[in-house]
């Protein structure tokens, strides 16, 4: 009974000496793999990389950019329309005329009256004001005449 562990032990000792005779052919294996994991990690780094540029690239070409210059009537977007709900409202108000542009991006217009007070926006949230579009009136038509004998 008590040489029974020793056995198991002895055979245990062989079966690693056996696997572990070429300990130098054994790191140089362990070397190369963690090289392969290694490459592997910077191939897909790589491939994230070109990915998120090519991504870029297609975004900021499909984006336009606004030109805005100071005297430019400009229409705004309102923010707060989410408040007071309306399917057929607008969401812009205006015309506003630009008094000032700033390098940050900000807009400071001024209102159609010349008595009212500049104020700054967010130049993203104005568009250029085309004052020369045709304006198109809705003739209502009424779907049912007054004249019906209920």
């Amino acid at each position: 009974m008590c040489h029974l562990p020793v056995g198991i032990e002895h055979k245990a000792y062989w079966a690693v000496k056996e696997v572990n005779m070429q300990p130098k052919a054994c790191s140089e294996e362990r070397k190369l793999q963690l090289h392969e994991l290694e490459e592997l990690r910077l191939d897909s780094y790589n491939a994230v990389m070109w990915y998120k540029e090519e991504k870029k690239m297609w975004h900021d070409k499909k984006s336009r950019t606004k030109e805005l210059h100071v005297g430019q009537k400009v229409l705004l977007f309102q923010s707060r329309l989410k408040l007071m709900p309306g399917k057929l409202k607008s969401k812009w108000t205006g015309p506003f005329t630009i008094v000032a542009l700033r390098a940050n991006g900000a807009v400071e217009l001024q209102g159609s009256d010349p008595n009212s007070a500049p104020f700054m926006v967010n130049g993203h949230r104005v568009k250029s004001f085309r004052e020369n579009s045709k304006v198109r009136t809705v003739e209502e038509i009424p779907l049912c005449t007054s004249n019906v004998v209920a």
